[in-house]
């Protein structure tokens, strides 16, 4: 038997819930510990162990990333009302990968999945369509009221040293409503141009970025000011003598020239628009699982995790003893893709080599027919074998 992969320095593990967590388990099981001698700091950010600590594993996890520099993060549940009666939690907790984000000032970006005979539903993609995702502000740190009845709303900005203060009005409300405020900070959107023009060097992508400053002239148009300097002052030389354009146009016209494009690009999106239209481009690409998503930060930190959730419905079929067909590729893909960036940082050749073996057998075995049932679905030919969860890491373990 070969020896082990041994490496220097750990990377952060973040564990999770559901069906990823009985999926988390099993690929270290049988693809990573057989062949790395794997070094992590374990945290485990299960809805449970977040509730017993106060949601203080969620930030310790967040700043051993930033510490250690690399991490790998399982899919987590972001509590509602359900689940606080379903888990018994003592209060609502923030989203898990909200306050990462916020505590490395990272940016998201996801990327499609390719795999030979999965063909994605838009005919005239050719190449993958990356997108980077805000991380900050906007509709996620809201500020929401419900107005009883008629009266006046207002925005009231009073300066922290003192001096005039600022109003304007947002509505005389005629009724009952609702209202809601939204804010970003100048050096968060600079933050965001920055990682995505950084990104879009390394990878040899041209830039897309979209909002609608037409209507929203200020927020969005202070959005689409950031970016246009950002790239003006430090990225038009880089970008020309990579061969990498920039492109800003309104977010509906993009979404039109992206359904007719071969894709190919990393589009920049606000933080709701990165949201919604990830999903779209996971979807449409051919499964939610089989997209990755890479948080960077702007000193180069980076977590590793999978684009979709905990699979909820299928971890309830696996506590009443079934194997369920669910797809593990971008959890694998998340694995891959820390320990390749461990093995660069570190000088690891045999490492960043297993890492790209791993991946090159996940996707070995689906282009020759092993896939779970939701590739089933959208294989061009037919699948040799339909395999559940396990027969399909088992596929994967024989490949490697």
């Amino acid at each position: 038997m070969a020896a082990l992969i041994e490496m220097k320095t750990p990377l952060v593990e973040i564990d999770g819930d559901e069906m990823t967590r009985v999926l988390w388990a099993l690929i270290k099981e049988k693809l990573i510990l057989p062949r790395v001698n794997l070094k992590t700091e374990y945290y485990d950010l299960g809805l449970l162990n977040r509730d017993a600590t106060d949601d203080r594993v969620t930030s310790d996890a967040a700043k051993a990333i930033a510490r250690v520099g690399v991490g790998v993060k399982c899919a987590t549940i972001t509590s509602n009302a359900a689940r606080k009666a379903e888990y018994k939690l003592k209060t609502l907790y923030p989203s898990p990968n909200a306050t990462i984000r916020a505590i490395l000032d990272g940016t998201v970006f996801r990327k499609p999945i390719q795999a030979a005979g999965i063909k994605p539903s838009v005919s005239t993609w050719k190449k993958p369509i990356v997108i980077g995702r805000h991380a900050y502000g906007d509709v996620y740190k809201n500020a929401e009221m419900i107005i009883p009845g008629s009266g006046k709303v207002e925005l009231v900005y009073t300066p922290a040293g003192g001096g005039g203060e600022q109003r304007i009005l947002v509505a005389d409300m005629k009724g009952a409503g609702i209202v809601q405020g939204m804010h970003n900070l100048d050096d968060s959107i600079q933050s965001f141009a920055r990682s995505c023009f950084r990104y879009a060097l390394d990878e040899k992508l041209p830039v897309w970025f979209a909002a609608k400053d037409t209507i929203s002239k200020t927020y969005d148009g202070r959005f689409k000011e950031i970016f246009k300097e950002t790239y003006e002052h430090e990225f038009k030389e880089k970008c020309r003598a990579a061969g990498i354009d920039y492109f800003y146009t309104l977010i509906d016209d993009a979404v039109a020239r992206v359904v007719k494009g071969e894709g190919g690009f990393l589009w920049a999106c606000k933080n709701y628009d990165g949201d919604v239209m990830s999903d779209m481009i996971a979807s449409a690409s051919g499964s939610l699982a089989m997209m990755t998503s890479v948080l960077v930060s702007p000193s180069g930190v980076t977590e590793y995790e999978a684009a979709h959730g905990t699979v909820q419905q299928h971890y309830y079929r696996w506590q009443k003893g079934e194997k369920t067909s669910t797809n593990p590729v971008a959890l694998i893909f998340a694995w891959s893709g820390a320990l390749a960036k461990r093995g660069e940082l570190d000088g690891l050749k045999d490492l960043t080599a297993f890492a790209k073996g791993l991946e090159e057998a996940t996707l070995g075995a689906i282009a020759e027919g092993e896939m779970t049932g939701d590739l089933a679905r959208l294989a061009t030919g037919k699948p040799a074998k339909i395999l559940d969860s396990w027969e399909f890491v088992d596929a994967i373990a024989k490949r490697l």
